[in-house]
């Protein structure tokens, strides 16, 4: 597995692996592994490992249509249920996503329980997080993308660049000009208030090359049915990730990590009427009523092995 490079049991799989046919004295062999273990001790004390939430494995065939039914989608592992955003508790419908990813794009899935669909919002940039959505945020080098949707398919999206870099000569460009751009400033939700400060979010900005989708299993709006619930799909071009990359490679390199959020946000509640508080379901709490928080989001694990072909 593609872990177990980072593992003293990992490194007693690689010895097994180079051994020669002839048997290797035990002296000798104890010698080598301890050496190889005081090693791999020293290296992680030096340069800490960062441990993965979720392992993103490569794909094929993938077409973004709303409906995540490719044998990938169905031979990947789900995340867990998303629960509560603050408490951990579990939510009142079934929510999860997934990530796969090839040499052009990263995919991510939803799959929604919903037994009354509602939205309202139909055009592109209206303010999403005011109906029932799904949401996606990834964590670039002082900087971070939010992307949200609804059942109608409608998307909103803003790029957002910490104030203490904002000045960096990497966001010198006329899509982070925040004198001629559209923009809006953020220090947290809510009661929250982050530790690192103020935010810009750059309103106008989109994600070239971005592709969506979205599948209503039902009816929007029409409380006189039961409905089974909405899919999503997205697929996002690497390239157009570099002002997130930093010094990150374009596509990700085998055991690369990216800090990515998927959510799920509800306005209204299972009867279709406006709940007097949204709710608010994740993949990985946030300890607090905050999607804008980098430092909580899953870390996603590349793995250059391509689902179907993992080893079980």
């Amino acid at each position: 597995m593609l872990l177990k490079r980072y593992t003293v049991s990992g490194i007693l799989s690689l010895i097994e692996k180079t051994r020669t046919r002839g048997k290797v004295k035990n002296c000798v062999r104890c010698v080598w592994v301890g050496l190889l273990a005081s090693v791999f001790f020293v290296f992680t004390m030096v340069y800490p490992v960062e441990s993965a939430d979720y392992i993103a494995y490569q794909a094929t065939g993938i077409v973004i249509d709303g409906t995540p039914d490719e044998f990938a989608w169905d031979d990947v592992s789900k995340s867990p249920l998303f629960s509560d955003i603050e408490t951990g508790e579990a939510a009142w419908l079934e929510s999860r996503s997934a990530v796969l990813w090839n040499e052009q794009y990263l995919f991510i899935a939803f799959w929604l329980e919903e037994p009354d669909v509602r939205a309202f919002l139909r055009n592109r940039d209206d303010k999403i997080y005011l109906d029932n959505d799904v949401e996606v945020f990834i964590d670039g080098d002082d900087c971070y993308y939010e992307l949200e949707l609804n059942a109608f398919g409608t998307l909103y999206e803003v790029f957002w660049i910490w104030d203490d870099v904002i000045e960096m000569s990497r966001f010198w460009s006329p899509e982070f000009d925040s004198t001629v751009q559209r923009v809006m400033k953020l220090n947290g939700i809510g009661d929250h208030k982050h530790p690192r400060g103020m935010r810009t979010g750059f309103l106008d900005w989109d994600m070239p090359g971005i592709q969506w989708s979205v599948n209503v299993n039902g009816t929007i709006n029409n409380s006189s049915d039961t409905d089974v619930g909405w899919t999503v799909e997205i697929a996002i071009p690497w390239q157009a990730l570099t002002p997130l990359a930093g010094k990150r490679s374009l596509p990700p390199r085998d055991g690369d990590i990216w800090r990515i959020d998927c959510s799920r946000f509800q306005q209204y509640g299972i009867d279709g009427r406006k709940l007097e508080r949204p709710a608010g379901w994740v993949w990985k709490m946030h300890k607090a009523f905050d999607s804008h928080m980098p430092e909580m989001f899953p870390r996603i694990l590349f793995s250059t092995e391509v689902v179907g072909e993992i080893a079980r």
